[in-house]
């Protein structure tokens, strides 16, 4: 009976609005890390923006990965506690450091790239204060890019778009302006440190979260400022081999094709239309006829997207969405193509190579059951 009274507790929690209890009653303390390797001036507009924050977070922690710029001495210049490493080993080990390092309830990741809103703090302390049950939330870009070209504006409008779209029961966790509580960090081992790029190391410890029984939530109204530049190697480099090719091993290595942001159904549908098109086009050499076939699922796949065409139209005009098609495309051309080499690469690795353990927890703390989903 406690079960199920806890069960529906939670469900009821889950559809309420946000509480809005007055700044002054916050309770949690929270920790800001911001992992930084050669972050130039968008480091220190980041900094700036984090200092602004009202009210105040415990602290601010810098974790200089090896950087050769000097970034550790614009975080001490602002006053924030700088973490250094001696060498660069990725931000999901220079995270994991940062969170030994703090002594906040609640661990809030930030990327170096990023302005913060002023009033971030409060929103993510309030927030888990009003959920108990509530073990990490993240938030979203905002629709304003830092950088005025197109792949820039295109990629984080796109990402924009994709958090704002998906539901707020999240099944994955977001680097970038992730907050969870220290204790199930800390219990679950923190990032995987395997990751020595900035990849896929967010979503597999969001992966972990919800296969431990823990909650996670999108708010779609906390949302930070991109200042990152995209040109057309750096969007495919990154996409391909840091985003999708690990992303489709750890669906494969899991079993877990979640509904959620970028796995939703008519994006993986939209995949198989655009390889369909393709081998249409490529099979006209040989038979005139496929060209019907290859026209029909191109309009098919227009038709799907369309909702995200309208969005980019009405954010940017007509001509930009345009633009955005043969992208869009080519995205969905390397998304299938992830996935099936991805494949390929958990099959060889499952059978011939010995699986790598799991990360450790990172210090040994007591279960906090009160921060797991309650089963009926």
């Amino acid at each position: 009976m406690i079960s199920i009274f806890k069960s529906v507790s939670g469900v009821l929690t889950a559809l309420m609005p946000y509480p809005q209890p007055h700044p002054a009653i916050l309770r949690l303390t929270l920790s800001i890390i911001v992992p930084v390797y050669n972050g130039g001036e968008k480091f220190r507009q980041c900094l700036s923006s984090l200092f602004q924050a009202d009210p105040s977070p415990q602290e601010i922690i810098v974790v200089a990965d090896g950087d050769t710029d000097g970034s550790w001495r614009v975080g001490e210049e602002l006053g924030a506690k700088v973490v250094r490493m001696s060498k660069q080993g990725g931000p999901a080990r220079a995270r994991n450091e940062g969170a030994r390092a703090a002594k906040g309830e609640i661990l809030l990741f930030i990327d170096a790239d990023v302005i913060v809103p002023p009033d971030m703090v409060s929103r993510i302390v309030r927030t888990f204060q009003g959920y108990p049950h509530l073990s990490a939330l993240f938030g979203s870009y905002d629709d304003t890019p830092g950088e005025t070209n197109f792949l820039s504006q295109y990629k984080n409008l796109f990402h924009y778009y994709i958090h704002q779209t998906s539901g707020e029961e999240a099944s994955t966790f977001w680097g970038a302006c992730g907050a969870i509580r220290r204790q199930v960090f800390m219990e679950l081992g923190g990032f995987d440190e395997s990751y020595r790029q900035p990849s896929i190391e967010d979503i597999e410890l969001g992966y972990r979260l919800k296969g431990a029984g823990y909650r996670i939530r999108l708010d779609k109204g906390l949302q930070i400022r991109h200042l990152k530049r995209w040109t057309s190697l750096r969007l495919l480099k990154s996409d391909f081999f840091y985003r999708a090719l690990p992303w489709a091993g750890l669906i494969w290595r899991n079993r877990r094709f979640i509904n959620d942001l970028n796995l939703r159904g008519r994006y993986r549908l939209s995949v198989m239309m655009v390889w369909g098109f393709l081998i249409g086009m490529g099979w006209a050499f040989h038979r005139p006829e496929s060209l019907a076939v290859a026209g029909f699922l191109a309009l098919f796949v227009v038709l799907l997207n369309m909702p995200v065409y309208r969005f980019f139209a009405r954010k940017r005009g007509f001509w930009f969405a345009l633009k955005v098609i043969p992208w869009h495309w080519l995205y969905y051309f390397y998304c299938g193509l992830a996935f099936f080499l991805g494949f390929l690469r958990y099959f060889f690795l499952e059978h011939f190579f010995r699986k790598p353990d799991p990360p450790k927890a990172l210090s040994r703390f007591p279960r906090t059951e009160h921060n797991r989903e309650e089963s009926p």
